[in-house]
């Protein structure tokens, strides 16, 4: 279940830290204010993770999911620059994640 809670974070990270963009320097109040939902509900999320996973496994799986998805997403959403060698880097830190879920015993 707390994998489960650190995914879910992870993925609200994701969607704020996408989110930024469109608040436009929080001038703009409806995606400003899904953007601070998504933040506190993901630092929650994360919080409830904690009780059981090692924060450092946690924090670094929470900060992945949120690059990867950020990456892929902007690139998508915002015609951001990807090249061969950018998700060749994305796809290294996708291998550190399923490092540590694999080694952390949970």
């Amino acid at each position: 279940m707390n994998w489960f809670l650190l995914i879910l974070a992870g993925l609200l990270e994701v969607g704020w830290a996408i989110g930024l963009k469109y608040t436009e320097g929080f001038t703009r109040p409806l995606p400003s204010v899904l953007t601070v939902a998504a933040i506190i509900l993901s630092m929650v999320f994360l919080g409830l993770a904690l009780k059981t996973l090692p924060v450092g496994t946690a924090y670094a799986v929470w900060v992945g999911i949120g690059i990867v998805g950020t990456f892929f997403l902007s690139a998508v959403l915002f015609n951001e620059p990807t090249s061969a060698l950018r998700i060749l880097s994305v796809l290294l830190i996708v291998a550190g994640i399923v490092g540590l879920k694999l080694t952390s015993g949970s």
